[in-house]
Protein backbone atom coordinates (compact mmCIF):
# COMPACT_ATOMS: atom_id res chain seq x y z
CA UNK A 1 0.00 0.00 0.00
CA UNK A 2 2.98 2.42 0.86
CA UNK A 3 4.46 1.60 -2.67
CA UNK A 4 0.75 2.51 -4.27
CA UNK A 5 0.66 5.35 -2.18
CA UNK A 6 3.90 6.77 -2.90
CA UNK A 7 3.72 6.58 -6.55
CA UNK A 8 0.26 8.48 -6.28
CA UNK A 9 1.50 11.65 -4.20
CA UNK A 10 4.62 11.03 -7.31
CA UNK A 11 2.30 11.61 -10.26
CA UNK A 12 0.29 14.07 -8.71
CA UNK A 13 3.52 16.08 -7.52
CA UNK A 14 6.13 15.77 -10.52
CA UNK A 15 8.25 18.94 -9.87
CA UNK A 16 8.54 18.35 -6.02
CA UNK A 17 9.17 14.46 -7.11
CA UNK A 18 12.53 15.67 -8.48
CA UNK A 19 13.19 17.64 -5.43
CA UNK A 20 12.87 15.10 -3.26
CA UNK A 21 15.00 12.31 -5.44
CA UNK A 22 17.71 14.96 -6.21
CA UNK A 23 17.47 15.42 -2.36
CA UNK A 24 17.41 12.04 -1.20
CA UNK A 25 20.51 11.43 -4.29
CA UNK A 26 22.40 14.27 -2.64
CA UNK A 27 22.47 13.10 0.96
CA UNK A 28 23.65 9.50 -0.70
CA UNK A 29 26.41 10.62 -1.90
CA UNK A 30 27.42 12.52 1.23
CA UNK A 31 27.01 9.75 3.44
CA UNK A 32 28.95 7.42 1.37
CA UNK A 33 31.77 9.93 0.95
CA UNK A 34 31.82 10.24 4.67
CA UNK A 35 31.78 6.28 5.28
CA UNK A 36 34.75 6.29 2.66
CA UNK A 37 36.93 8.98 5.07
CA UNK A 38 36.17 7.06 8.14
CA UNK A 39 37.04 3.76 6.39
CA UNK A 40 40.21 5.82 4.81
CA UNK A 41 41.53 7.11 8.31
CA UNK A 42 40.82 3.34 9.99
CA UNK A 43 43.22 2.01 7.81
CA UNK A 44 46.08 4.46 8.65
CA UNK A 45 48.52 2.87 10.23
CA UNK A 46 50.60 4.68 12.83
CA UNK A 47 54.40 3.89 12.93
CA UNK A 48 56.40 4.78 16.37
CA UNK A 49 59.41 6.27 15.58
CA UNK A 50 61.87 7.69 18.56
CA UNK A 51 63.99 10.39 18.34
CA UNK A 52 67.23 10.61 20.42
CA UNK A 53 68.87 14.28 20.36
CA UNK A 54 70.34 16.64 22.74
CA UNK A 55 67.73 18.97 22.83
CA UNK A 56 68.98 22.06 24.48
CA UNK A 57 71.55 22.29 22.39
CA UNK A 58 71.79 24.69 19.07
CA UNK A 59 72.53 21.50 16.42
CA UNK A 60 69.52 19.98 18.08
CA UNK A 61 67.20 22.14 17.91
CA UNK A 62 68.12 23.39 14.33
CA UNK A 63 67.68 19.49 13.40
CA UNK A 64 64.40 18.68 15.24
CA UNK A 65 63.12 21.83 12.89
CA UNK A 66 63.96 19.72 9.90
CA UNK A 67 63.14 16.55 11.13
CA UNK A 68 59.13 18.59 11.61
CA UNK A 69 59.05 20.01 8.83
CA UNK A 70 60.04 16.42 7.06
CA UNK A 71 56.79 14.77 8.57
CA UNK A 72 55.00 18.04 7.18
CA UNK A 73 56.10 18.29 3.71
CA UNK A 74 55.81 14.42 3.20
CA UNK A 75 52.18 13.67 4.11
CA UNK A 76 51.23 17.02 2.49
CA UNK A 77 53.03 15.64 -0.62
CA UNK A 78 51.57 12.16 -0.01
CA UNK A 79 48.14 12.38 1.37
CA UNK A 80 47.31 8.85 0.14
CA UNK A 81 49.62 6.84 1.95
CA UNK A 82 48.71 4.31 4.45
CA UNK A 83 51.28 4.89 7.26
CA UNK A 84 52.14 7.88 9.24
CA UNK A 85 55.14 8.52 11.29
CA UNK A 86 54.75 9.33 14.74
CA UNK A 87 57.49 10.83 16.65
CA UNK A 88 58.53 10.34 20.43
CA UNK A 89 61.39 12.45 21.30
CA UNK A 90 63.47 12.03 24.25
CA UNK A 91 67.08 14.34 25.67
CA UNK A 92 70.04 12.43 25.72
CA UNK A 93 71.18 15.76 28.08
CA UNK A 94 74.77 15.56 26.60
CA UNK A 95 75.19 12.67 28.25
CA UNK A 96 76.38 9.17 26.49
CA UNK A 97 74.81 7.22 29.05
CA UNK A 98 71.34 8.96 29.28
CA UNK A 99 71.50 8.53 25.31
CA UNK A 100 71.27 5.07 25.75
CA UNK A 101 69.33 4.78 29.18
CA UNK A 102 66.40 7.06 26.17
CA UNK A 103 66.91 4.40 23.45
CA UNK A 104 66.54 1.55 25.74
CA UNK A 105 63.45 3.44 27.20
CA UNK A 106 62.57 4.21 23.76
CA UNK A 107 62.56 0.09 22.78
CA UNK A 108 61.53 -1.11 25.84
CA UNK A 109 58.03 0.71 26.85
CA UNK A 110 57.29 2.55 23.52
CA UNK A 111 58.50 -0.36 21.34
CA UNK A 112 59.61 1.88 18.39
CA UNK A 113 60.02 0.89 15.00
CA UNK A 114 63.14 2.68 14.36
CA UNK A 115 65.23 5.02 16.15
CA UNK A 116 66.72 8.65 14.75
CA UNK A 117 70.19 9.55 16.40
CA UNK A 118 71.77 9.77 18.80
CA UNK A 119 73.54 13.38 18.21
CA UNK A 120 77.42 12.39 18.63
CA UNK A 121 79.46 9.37 18.08
CA UNK A 122 80.45 8.12 21.52
CA UNK A 123 76.61 8.25 22.15
CA UNK A 124 76.10 6.38 19.38
CA UNK A 125 78.36 3.35 20.04
CA UNK A 126 76.09 1.61 22.65
CA UNK A 127 72.82 2.63 20.74
CA UNK A 128 74.01 0.92 17.97
CA UNK A 129 74.82 -2.46 19.95
CA UNK A 130 71.06 -1.91 21.48
CA UNK A 131 69.58 -1.25 17.99
CA UNK A 132 71.57 -4.46 16.93
CA UNK A 133 69.89 -6.81 19.69
CA UNK A 134 66.19 -5.38 19.41
CA UNK A 135 66.66 -5.48 15.41
CA UNK A 136 65.05 -2.21 15.71
CA UNK A 137 66.90 0.52 12.91
CA UNK A 138 68.83 3.12 14.44
CA UNK A 139 69.34 5.82 12.15
CA UNK A 140 72.39 8.54 12.37
CA UNK A 141 72.55 12.11 10.39
CA UNK A 142 75.60 13.06 12.60
CA UNK A 143 77.37 10.27 14.16
CA UNK A 144 80.39 10.33 11.64
CA UNK A 145 83.18 8.26 13.12
CA UNK A 146 84.70 5.79 10.83
CA UNK A 147 85.23 3.22 14.02
CA UNK A 148 81.25 2.88 14.39
CA UNK A 149 81.38 0.75 11.26
CA UNK A 150 83.46 -1.65 12.91
CA UNK A 151 81.14 -2.75 15.04
CA UNK A 152 79.33 -4.21 12.16
CA UNK A 153 75.77 -3.88 12.58
CA UNK A 154 73.08 -4.11 9.75
CA UNK A 155 70.83 -1.92 12.07
CA UNK A 156 73.38 1.10 12.13
CA UNK A 157 72.24 3.47 9.18
CA UNK A 158 74.59 5.85 8.56
CA UNK A 159 72.44 8.88 6.77
CA UNK A 160 75.42 11.28 6.81
CA UNK A 161 79.53 11.28 5.45
CA UNK A 162 81.77 9.28 7.04
CA UNK A 163 84.67 11.14 8.56
CA UNK A 164 87.16 9.52 6.54
CA UNK A 165 85.94 10.94 3.30
CA UNK A 166 87.49 14.33 4.37
CA UNK A 167 90.78 13.56 4.50
CA UNK A 168 91.86 14.02 1.23
CA UNK A 169 90.61 17.47 1.33
CA UNK A 170 92.70 18.12 4.28
CA UNK A 171 95.90 16.20 3.00
CA UNK A 172 95.14 18.45 -0.59
CA UNK A 173 95.48 21.85 1.23
CA UNK A 174 98.62 20.37 3.25
CA UNK A 175 100.67 19.31 0.71
CA UNK A 176 99.37 22.83 -2.04
CA UNK A 177 101.11 24.53 0.73
CA UNK A 178 104.13 22.52 0.89
CA UNK A 179 103.83 22.15 4.77
CA UNK A 180 106.04 19.26 5.67
CA UNK A 181 104.70 18.45 9.37
CA UNK A 182 101.58 18.90 10.99
CA UNK A 183 100.35 18.26 14.43
CA UNK A 184 96.95 16.27 14.37
CA UNK A 185 95.24 17.93 17.18
CA UNK A 186 91.65 15.48 18.23
CA UNK A 187 89.63 14.99 21.28
CA UNK A 188 89.98 11.38 22.63
CA UNK A 189 87.08 9.58 22.22
CA UNK A 190 85.38 7.78 19.23
CA UNK A 191 85.36 11.17 17.09
CA UNK A 192 88.69 11.62 17.36
CA UNK A 193 90.03 8.48 16.93
CA UNK A 194 88.16 7.65 14.27
CA UNK A 195 89.68 9.64 11.76
CA UNK A 196 93.54 9.13 12.90
CA UNK A 197 94.64 6.56 11.16
CA UNK A 198 92.59 8.00 7.70
CA UNK A 199 94.83 11.33 8.06
CA UNK A 200 97.88 8.96 8.62
CA UNK A 201 97.09 7.57 5.81
CA UNK A 202 96.50 10.53 3.24
CA UNK A 203 99.40 12.43 4.88
CA UNK A 204 102.55 9.57 3.89
CA UNK A 205 105.04 11.93 2.62
CA UNK A 206 104.36 14.24 5.62
CA UNK A 207 105.37 14.15 9.70
CA UNK A 208 102.37 13.63 11.50
CA UNK A 209 102.25 14.72 15.24
CA UNK A 210 99.35 14.08 17.62
CA UNK A 211 98.15 16.07 20.31
CA UNK A 212 95.21 14.23 22.56
CA UNK A 213 92.50 16.27 24.43
CA UNK A 214 90.47 14.56 27.08
CA UNK A 215 86.92 15.29 26.18
CA UNK A 216 86.72 16.42 29.80
CA UNK A 217 89.58 18.82 29.71
CA UNK A 218 89.93 21.76 31.92
CA UNK A 219 91.12 25.38 31.10
CA UNK A 220 94.31 24.28 32.85
CA UNK A 221 95.14 21.52 30.97
CA UNK A 222 94.32 22.85 27.71
CA UNK A 223 96.55 25.31 28.34
CA UNK A 224 99.32 22.55 29.26
CA UNK A 225 98.65 21.04 26.12
CA UNK A 226 99.16 24.44 24.32
CA UNK A 227 102.16 25.57 26.23
CA UNK A 228 103.97 22.29 24.99
CA UNK A 229 102.85 22.39 21.79
CA UNK A 230 104.52 26.25 21.39
CA UNK A 231 108.03 24.47 22.43
CA UNK A 232 107.69 22.37 18.98
CA UNK A 233 108.66 23.61 15.89
CA UNK A 234 105.58 22.47 13.99
CA UNK A 235 102.86 25.24 13.50
CA UNK A 236 100.31 23.50 11.58
CA UNK A 237 97.41 22.35 13.24
CA UNK A 238 94.41 20.27 12.53
CA UNK A 239 91.88 19.75 14.54
CA UNK A 240 89.18 17.21 14.90
CA UNK A 241 87.05 17.66 18.13
CA UNK A 242 83.36 18.71 19.19
CA UNK A 243 82.54 22.40 18.71
CA UNK A 244 81.72 22.86 22.69
CA UNK A 245 85.45 21.78 23.55
CA UNK A 246 86.78 23.10 19.98
CA UNK A 247 86.00 26.61 20.80
CA UNK A 248 87.27 26.13 24.11
CA UNK A 249 90.54 24.97 22.64
CA UNK A 250 90.96 28.02 20.07
CA UNK A 251 89.70 30.25 22.96
CA UNK A 252 92.46 29.85 24.64
CA UNK A 253 95.23 29.75 21.99
CA UNK A 254 94.11 32.99 20.76
CA UNK A 255 94.93 34.15 24.23
CA UNK A 256 98.59 32.92 24.06
CA UNK A 257 99.32 34.20 20.78
CA UNK A 258 99.33 30.53 19.26
CA UNK A 259 96.55 32.20 16.19
CA UNK A 260 98.99 34.95 15.11
CA UNK A 261 101.47 35.58 11.87
CA UNK A 262 103.09 31.38 12.16
CA UNK A 263 100.66 29.85 12.63
CA UNK A 264 97.91 27.43 10.45
CA UNK A 265 94.49 25.94 11.98
CA UNK A 266 92.97 23.76 9.44
CA UNK A 267 89.29 22.79 10.84
CA UNK A 268 87.83 18.76 9.86
CA UNK A 269 84.41 19.08 8.18
CA UNK A 270 82.57 18.46 11.60
CA UNK A 271 84.04 21.89 13.11
CA UNK A 272 83.73 23.74 10.22
CA UNK A 273 79.95 23.41 10.04
CA UNK A 274 79.33 22.69 13.83
CA UNK A 275 81.23 26.08 15.19
CA UNK A 276 78.33 28.21 12.96
CA UNK A 277 75.88 26.19 14.45
CA UNK A 278 77.19 25.88 18.39
CA UNK A 279 76.06 27.51 21.52
CA UNK A 280 79.16 29.82 21.34
CA UNK A 281 77.99 31.23 17.81
CA UNK A 282 78.96 34.79 17.49
CA UNK A 283 82.23 34.26 20.09
CA UNK A 284 83.08 31.32 18.38
CA UNK A 285 82.86 33.06 15.02
CA UNK A 286 85.07 35.66 16.35
CA UNK A 287 87.44 33.38 18.09
CA UNK A 288 87.50 31.57 14.74
CA UNK A 289 88.55 34.45 12.71
CA UNK A 290 91.85 33.29 10.46
CA UNK A 291 91.27 29.43 10.61
CA UNK A 292 90.87 27.22 7.66
CA UNK A 293 88.13 24.78 7.29
CA UNK A 294 87.24 21.81 4.83
CA UNK A 295 83.23 21.34 4.67
CA UNK A 296 80.82 18.98 2.42
CA UNK A 297 79.16 20.90 -0.50
CA UNK A 298 75.66 20.74 -0.96
CA UNK A 299 74.51 21.07 -4.49
CA UNK A 300 72.59 24.30 -4.78
CA UNK A 301 68.79 23.83 -6.34
CA UNK A 302 65.74 26.06 -6.26
CA UNK A 303 64.09 23.69 -4.07
CA UNK A 304 67.14 24.02 -1.49
CA UNK A 305 66.44 27.77 -1.45
CA UNK A 306 62.57 27.48 -1.27
CA UNK A 307 63.73 25.03 1.95
CA UNK A 308 66.01 27.59 3.41
CA UNK A 309 63.13 30.44 3.43
CA UNK A 310 60.56 28.27 5.19
CA UNK A 311 62.73 26.70 7.55
CA UNK A 312 63.85 30.60 9.32
CA UNK A 313 60.26 30.93 9.39
CA UNK A 314 59.88 27.59 11.29
CA UNK A 315 62.92 28.23 13.64
CA UNK A 316 62.25 31.57 14.39
CA UNK A 317 58.39 30.87 15.31
CA UNK A 318 60.02 27.47 17.32
CA UNK A 319 62.76 29.35 19.27
CA UNK A 320 61.75 33.12 20.13
CA UNK A 321 63.84 33.21 23.10
CA UNK A 322 66.90 32.05 21.55
CA UNK A 323 69.64 34.65 20.74
CA UNK A 324 70.27 35.14 16.80
CA UNK A 325 67.70 32.87 16.06
CA UNK A 326 66.83 35.54 13.36
CA UNK A 327 70.39 34.85 11.28
CA UNK A 328 69.81 31.16 11.89
CA UNK A 329 70.35 28.70 9.21
CA UNK A 330 69.90 24.66 8.45
CA UNK A 331 72.93 22.97 8.72
CA UNK A 332 74.15 20.55 6.60
CA UNK A 333 72.93 18.06 9.81
CA UNK A 334 69.84 19.63 9.47
CA UNK A 335 69.02 18.94 5.59
CA UNK A 336 70.71 15.29 6.23
CA UNK A 337 67.82 14.91 8.69
CA UNK A 338 65.19 15.56 6.87
CA UNK A 339 65.89 13.82 3.90
CA UNK A 340 66.26 10.56 7.01
CA UNK A 341 62.86 11.06 7.69
CA UNK A 342 61.75 11.40 4.06
CA UNK A 343 63.57 7.96 3.44
CA UNK A 344 62.17 6.30 6.28
CA UNK A 345 58.87 7.74 5.27
CA UNK A 346 58.85 6.23 2.13
CA UNK A 347 60.43 2.82 3.73
CA UNK A 348 57.08 2.30 6.42
CA UNK A 349 55.33 2.52 2.92
CA UNK A 350 56.26 -0.62 1.44
CA UNK A 351 56.44 -2.99 4.29
CA UNK A 352 53.53 -5.16 5.77
CA UNK A 353 52.80 -3.52 9.04
CA UNK A 354 51.35 -6.56 10.40
CA UNK A 355 54.66 -7.15 11.86
CA UNK A 356 54.71 -4.48 14.12
CA UNK A 357 55.18 -6.14 17.36
CA UNK A 358 57.76 -7.25 19.46
CA UNK A 359 58.62 -10.93 21.42
CA UNK A 360 61.16 -13.49 23.28
CA UNK A 361 61.18 -10.33 25.60
CA UNK A 362 61.06 -12.08 29.30
CA UNK A 363 58.40 -10.61 31.81
CA UNK A 364 57.52 -7.50 32.66
CA UNK A 365 59.33 -5.20 34.78
CA UNK A 366 58.73 -2.52 36.51
CA UNK A 367 62.41 -0.83 35.19
CA UNK A 368 61.96 1.13 32.57
CA UNK A 369 65.10 0.04 31.23
CA UNK A 370 65.78 -2.61 32.79
CA UNK A 371 67.86 -5.04 29.00
CA UNK A 372 66.86 -8.48 30.63
CA UNK A 373 62.94 -7.97 29.53
CA UNK A 374 64.12 -6.23 26.12
CA UNK A 375 62.27 -7.55 23.13
CA UNK A 376 63.06 -8.15 19.51
CA UNK A 377 61.48 -6.01 16.62
CA UNK A 378 59.63 -8.46 14.41
CA UNK A 379 58.94 -5.94 12.27
CA UNK A 380 62.86 -4.56 11.84
CA UNK A 381 63.85 -6.82 9.22
CA UNK A 382 61.30 -6.02 6.64
CA UNK A 383 62.17 -2.38 7.53
CA UNK A 384 65.62 -2.48 7.12
CA UNK A 385 65.17 -4.33 4.13
CA UNK A 386 62.79 -1.39 2.63
CA UNK A 387 64.81 0.94 3.82
CA UNK A 388 68.43 -0.46 1.90
CA UNK A 389 65.99 0.13 -1.37
CA UNK A 390 65.01 3.84 -0.76
CA UNK A 391 66.24 5.47 -3.78
CA UNK A 392 65.59 9.45 -3.58
CA UNK A 393 66.92 13.08 -4.92
CA UNK A 394 67.00 14.86 -0.82
CA UNK A 395 67.91 18.47 0.12
CA UNK A 396 71.15 17.25 0.72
Amino acid sequence: KLCVIINHWMMMNPTKTNNFFLGYFVMTVWVFLLVEVVSGQKQTSEIKVGVVLDLQTSFSKNCLTSINMSLSDFYEDHPNYHTRLVLHVRDSMEDTVQASAAALDLIKNEQVSAIIGPRTSTQAEFMIKLANKSQVPTITFSATSPLLTSINSPYFVRATLDDSLQVEAIAATVKSFGWRSVVAMYVDDELGKGIMLHLSDALQDVEVHRSVISPEANDDQIYKELYKLMTKQTRVFVVHMGSSLGFRVFQKAREIGMMGEGYVWILSNGMTHMMRYSDHHGRGLETMQGVLGVRSQVPKSQELKDFRLRWRRKFVKDNLSMEENNNAEPSVYALWAYDSITALAMAVEKTDQKSLSYGNGRAFSNNKTDLGTLGVSHYGPSLLKALSDVRFKGLA
